[in-house]
């Protein structure tokens, strides 16, 4: 049952579940925009996936972020609030608390001292512009009807009791690192309202294969190389150039989390293990000039313990002069080092992700202001929806991003 009247403390124009980056943003700028604004929360301590992140300095945006740093059913739809609320406006706010940062490799920008800073801002805006935390706080229960006012109500049946609002914000991310807190409560509220769900899976993540699978590679667990790596052969194929990490049951590092994100669950992925030279050409000429083994050869380009291990376990022999190794034979190795094809039995799970791909499909939602086309007053913003970033940042500035134009347009609205 919906209240009668409403409860000046329990009432606002606006409900935000989920105050991780995007639920703080939304809040703190909906509020400094004149909006009553409660911020619920069912977590301990606020923001732990921002304190976890970037090694626990942050890594809060990507200076070159562009739609086409994301994965999604429609990438395009990022475009928008992407543009609205750019990484150099996100800056603009470290420099208004003076917060020292640094970029580190491929425009990923960090905190020079810690993540804390980046918690500590956004529970500032938050706290400046009037939020009302509620934390902890579960919701139990989402009833939307038609007020009187001729807007809808959302009440909220939760552990801080009947809380109402005539906007609800759903910012409550995805499902990795279920350690912290994360869950499926975004999707499910969806489904409550209709609302399409691409499929959820992990992203960003470790890749595993069965023992059998990967006994031959198990002693070059700790080992890491800089790899071309590729979601399926030819050119036209998604592709990153990272360090990629053999562990005792799969591969990981940079290239495995980001080629992640496009794997299919099935299908084999594709490594150059020495995507810098013609390695054909190479390897002939060495043969024409070089007098030493083929493995000593191969370890001016890899580390001695895989120039000694991986091409045994691919059939080539490496013990021998590389004069002595046939013209054919050295063909078949370097089409080898330039399409090593592995395939994953799987993912190490939500546990080790540091994103959910999937989610609120994009389609079901306004671009330019994140709320759901058949359902008036409910808004979906950051991991919630489908639309995931590549590693380094670009997480964070959708989180950004999509707060803003889904508290813009809630201002503009009210």
């Amino acid at each position: 049952m919906l209240p009668s009247k409403l409860g000046s403390d329990s009432h606002s124009d606006v409900i935000i579940i989920g105050a991780g980056a995007a639920g703080m943003m939304c809040a703190a700028r909906a509020a400094a925009a004149g909006l009553s604004v409660q911020l619920l929360d069912h977590a301990q301590k606020l923001g732990e996936k921002i304190r976890i992140s970037g090694g626990g300095r942050c890594n809060f945006t990507n200076i070159g972020a562009t739609w086409e740093n994301y994965v999604s059913q429609n990438p395009r739809f990022a475009r928008y609030a992407l543009n609205r609320y750019k990484p150099s406006d996100f800056l603009e706010l470290l420099e208004r608390y003076q917060i020292p940062w640094h970029e580190k490799h491929k425009g990923q920008l960090f905190c020079d001292e810690s993540a804390q800073d980046i918690i500590d801002l956004l529970k500032n805006e938050c706290a400046q512009a009037g939020v009302r935390w509620r934390m902890p706080c579960t919701v139990k229960s989402i009833e939307r009807t038609e007020s009187t006012e001729s807007q809808p109500l959302y009440a909220l049946q939760s552990s801080a009791g009947l809380l109402t609002a005539h906007k609800l914000v759903i910012a409550t991310g995805g499902m990795a690192i279920p350690a912290l807190g994360a869950t499926d409560f975004a999707l499910h509220v969806a489904r409550q309202f209709a609302l399409k769900v691409i499929e959820p899976r992990p992203a960003l993540v470790p890749l595993v294969f069965t023992t059998e699978q990967w006994r031959k590679y198990s002693e070059l667990s700790g080992l890491s190389l800089e790899v071309r790596i590729a979601n399926a052969p030819g050119k036209k194929a998604q592709s990153f150039i990272e360090d990629v990490l053999f562990t005792h049951r799969g591969l990981s590092g940079p290239g495995i989390l980001q080629i992640s994100s496009y794997w299919d669950g099935q299908s084999a992925i594709y490594l150059n293990l020495n995507h810098q030279s013609n390695n054909e050409s190479w390897l002939l000429e060495e043969k024409r000039t070089a007098k030493q083994q083929l493995m000593t050869i191969l370890s001016t380009i890899w580390p001695k313990r895989f120039a000694q291990l991986w091409p045994e376990q691919e059939g080539f022999k490496n013990d021998i002069k590389i004069a002595e190794v046939s013209d054919k034979t050295l063909r078949e190795l370097a089409n080898a080092i330039e399409n090593w094809s592995v395939t994953p039995s799987g993912t190490a799970g939500y546990k080790k992700a540091e994103a959910m791909r999937g989610g609120v499909d994009t389609a079901g939602l306004e671009q330019k202001t994140m709320e759901a086309k058949q359902v008036a007053g409910l808004y979906f913003i950051g991991e919630a929806v489908d639309m995931t970033g590549w590693l380094g940042g670009y997480n964070f500035q959708w989180a950004w991003s999509s707060a803003v134009v889904c508290a813009e347009a809630m201002a503009a609205s009210t």
